[in-house]
């Protein structure tokens, strides 16, 4: 049963009224704040107790080297790794000479709150010291999302019931002291004090450290300033070391009184930019921030947000949890990648080191899609980091013996850093949902400037990886053979479904974009003759069809593989892909992640165009009882093709899951950063799932339908100038233009138009009812607390039932880390 004890449920709010030091990791990646650029933990202000330290500047990495048993032609040299930069936000407390420190002494109160329209993260707290002085602490902090290499704190001591020395003693420190890695040992000596120091200084109120990587060679500059309110006299003293600056604030305070600091701190980095730039460049960042001072940032931020909320807003009725996490979501999601600016995405956003920072295909198939429809720029900026990546892609291709731009699996400055090729090399499928990424933000923002400038590149040299990619068989049919799909439990197969669908899509958007763009296409080198190459390899793409089971294969002969033992799996024997070898894992039919699924849902035009609804409700009975789900990302795909199967009852509970995926710590491994991707698919799973929202060519399509939990759905979406808010209950739906010129859509197949004279409301038809598929033993989406099952719906044997028809089959942590999840080889729980 899913519960969510750690965290209050408010709408508005993530709360946790005590302090538990079992889950106090999970509770930093949670209260992490970041704007895209800097990413701070939310670790307590005074350093310890803490589970991970976190400080993170968008790209700032180190190499290391990658291991290999035995080392082939084409493997990656070296691995990069996210590192914890200077660290800005301590504030030491010493009360009557006594550490604050909420291991000791006795803590009478504790709370945190992220405010989700503020932008801020909270604390009060009232501790004795071990020598009996009780004191009340405040603090708030934020990240800046409209001054990105700024991050502030506002800390407050109020003596409560007699006088008390009060020393605060605020630092910058580098190279602090991590945990242990479970990982490659040479990697983990690479990474230990990566940070050389190459300035430190403190003078007044202000303190500064700058630092370089030793074999990335990246600069890192981190300065900070404060301003100190006291009721009497305040002794201030500043020094610096190599790895620590210090400012050490004392005073006396009578019960009553409070000693305030503020405290701005400014990032940056730079490859290329010498030392006095860097140092510049930070105190600059600082003189801006002093303009507004910390009532200026907290205003800035508070509006920033309130536009975005305006714009991206989910509402819904029927379950508070999932109300809190969509808004929790979205928020972290913004945050992810708001002054990203030409920098990656990564998984775990800023909020902790999972994954070692990288970033990988999720971004475009789950994170940008919920930014194109809520905060479009900073997509165009995401996109345009995969352009700038276009050199080295191609190098890798060129490498493989292929042409276009191979881009990596995994990575953080755009080379591949993947060490296990059949997960990495061979998923090739990221070229092409970074394609996907591209022709959604054109068609939805129409930015014609973006489509010359940007996507015309990118869409010509992932078009021609394909093309030398694949082959056409004597019939003339072309084939994709040796990838790797979504699902990391089927690698190096021939016609992945999924990949193959998106590379058709992907090789018709070349072509059209060239049409559109013959200058930028003639630039590179494109004629008639090559367009006509990818016309006819997409029209030829072969798509595996089993016409004695009637399903869609997700690849060439997977449904003739030997099935999993899912009755002889043990619950504690989940993901499979750290008790089992993969070696076994590839041969059978069981599934990681939902991959035929996604295909349903990516790719949708072309199952409607080719497949009917009785196809479509085969194709998903046959693969949930294959789905194990060992990855956060698959429960909002099925979420969302259950509803357009008619399950609304299954869906629910997989939007639940992808809902709660973080704050109640699903995976045991929110410790290590956010799921960022599992997050967006909450959205997804509202949106595109129950909202059915989908964009066909540049128009917008719906077909919402509610679960019997849920009264009410309400979302926004920013498309082609327009706002638009959906507004969903159990008979009907209603669509409302709240700003630009009229907008054509289609509501369950039927075209309307919305203007802003009044709301349409149209009639939502019922679904088809059909038995509810069956998942794998210990691996149905939990339900909700309250409910059991799936309720009515009965199971049903995968595949069984009447033969259905397809047209063109063929050729048109938590507290215990699991070992394993943070390898740099091995796929991803």
């Amino acid at each position: 049963m899913i519960t969510n004890r750690t965290y209050t449920v408010e709408p508005w709010r993530v709360r946790e009224t005590a302090l538990d030091l079992d889950i106090l990791a999970q509770s930093e990646s949670v209260f992490a704040l970041s704007n895209g650029h800097v990413g701070w933990r939310g670790n307590l202000d005074e350093g310890e107790p803490h589970g991970l330290p976190g400080s993170y500047l968008n790209g700032v990495h180190e190499l290391h080297p990658l291991p290999y048993a035995e080392a082939g032609y084409g493997y990656p040299e070296s691995g990069q790794t996210v590192i914890n930069v200077t660290n800005g936000k301590l504030l030491r407390l010493l009360v009557d000479d006594e550490p604050f420190d909420l291991r000791y002494g006795r803590l009478h109160a504790h709370e945190r709150t992220l405010d989700l329209r503020r932008g801020v993260l909270e604390r009060t707290c009232e501790w004795t010291s071990p020598a009996g002085t009780r004191v009340r602490v405040r603090s708030t902090r934020l990240v800046s999302l409209t001054q990105r290499a700024i991050a502030a704190v506002e800390y407050e001591v109020e003596p409560v019931d007699r006088r008390a020395r009060v020393v605060v003693q605020s630092e910058l420190v580098t190279n602090e002291s991590l945990p242990g890695s479970d990982g490659d040992p040479r990697a983990a000596k690479a990474l230990q004090s990566p940070l050389e120091p190459e300035e430190d200084l403190a003078l007044g109120t202000r303190l500064r450290l700058v630092h370089r990587t030793r074999r990335s060679g990246l600069r890192v500059a981190v300065a900070a300033d404060h301003d100190i309110d006291a009721p009497g006299a305040v002794a201030t003293s500043g020094e610096s070391h190599t790895d620590v600056a210090r400012l050490t604030v004392s005073t006396v305070l009578e019960p009553g009184q409070r000693l305030r600091v503020r405290k701005t701190v400014a990032h940056g980095w730079s490859g290329a930019r010498s030392r006095p730039a860097m140092s510049d460049q930070v105190e600059a960042a600082l003189a801006a921030a002093a303009h507004g001072g910390w009532d200026g940032l907290v205003a800035d931020q508070r509006a920033y947000l309130d536009d975005f909320w305006s714009r991206a807003d989910v509402e819904v009725h029927g379950d508070e949890r999932i109300q809190q996490a969509v808004r929790f979501a979205l928020f972290h999601v913004l945050q992810a990648g708001a002054r990203a600016e030409q920098r990656a995405i990564p998984a775990k956003g800023l909020t902790g080191s999972g994954y070692d920072g990288h970033a990988f295909w999720d971004t475009e198939m789950f994170v940008l899609p919920v930014l194109t429809y809520t905060a479009p720029e900073a997509v165009a900026e995401a996109l345009r980091w995969r352009q700038d990546t276009l050199p080295a892609a191609r190098d890798r291709a060129a490498q493989l013996g292929l042409r276009g731009a191979a881009f990596p699996w995994r990575t953080i400055d755009g080379s591949e850093g993947s060490a296990y090729w059949p997960a990495g090399t061979a998923a090739f499928h990221v070229a092409a949902d970074i394609a996907h990424a591209v022709v959604r933000y054109t068609a939805v923002t129409g930015d014609t400037g973006f489509e010359r400038e940007t996507a015309v590149e990118i869409l010509v040299e992932t078009a021609r990886l394909w093309r030398s990619l694949g082959h056409h068989d004597p019939h003339g049919v072309f084939h994709i053979d040796g990838i790797t799909g979504p699902d990391e439990y089927s690698a190096v197969v021939d016609d992945n479904t999924y990949t193959n669908l998106m590379a058709r899509s992907n090789l018709l958007a070349a072509a059209d974009v060239c049409a559109r763009h013959p200058e930028e296409a003639a630039r590179l080198g494109v004629g008639e003759e090559e367009t006509a190459a990818w016309r006819d390899a997409a029209e030829a793409v072969h798509i595996p069809y089993n016409e004695e089971i009637g399903v869609h294969e997700q690849h060439t002969g997977f449904t003739r593989h030997q099935r999993w033992d899912f009755d002889g799996t043990g619950a504690e024997q989940y993901p499979l892909l750290l008790h089992f070898p993969y070696f076994d894992i590839y041969r059978k039919q069981v599934v990681k992640q939902a991959d035929l699924v996604l295909a349903m849902y990516t790719c949708g035009s072309w199952f409607d165009a080719h497949c009917d609804e009785d196809q479509l409700a085969a194709n998903f009975a046959y693969y949930e009882p294959l789905t194990v789900r060992d990855s956060s990302l698959s429960a909002c795909c099925q979420a969302v093709v259950a509803v357009r199967t008619g399950h609304l009852r299954l869906a629910y509970d997989y939007a639940t899951e992808a809902a709660l995926m973080d704050l109640a710590d699903l995976e045991h491994n929110t410790r290590d950063g956010l799921h960022i991707a599992s997050l967006a698919g909450t959205w997804v799973a509202l949106v595109a799932g129950f909202g059915g929202t989908r964009r066909h060519g540049d128009g917008l399509r719906f077909a919402p339908r509610l679960p019997e939990r849920l009264s009410r759905l309400a979302f926004r979406l920013q498309f082609r100038g327009r706002g638009l808010r959906v507004e969903i209950v159990s008979d009907a739906a209603t669509y409302s233009l709240l700003s630009g010129d009229g907008l054509t859509i289609h509501h369950h197949g039927r075209e309307a138009h919305v203007n802003g004279d009044e709301p349409l409301t149209l009639p939502i038809p019922a679904p088809e009812r059909r038995p509810a598929p069956e998942q794998p033993p210990h691996r149905r989406p939990a339900p909700p607390a309250g409910r059991s099952g799936t309720g009515a719906e009965a199971p049903v044997t995968a595949g069984a039932g009447p033969r259905t028809r397809c047209r063109g089959g063929r050729g048109t942590g938590g507290r215990v880390r699991r070992a394993g999840c943070r390898s740099p080889s091995r796929g991803r729980p």
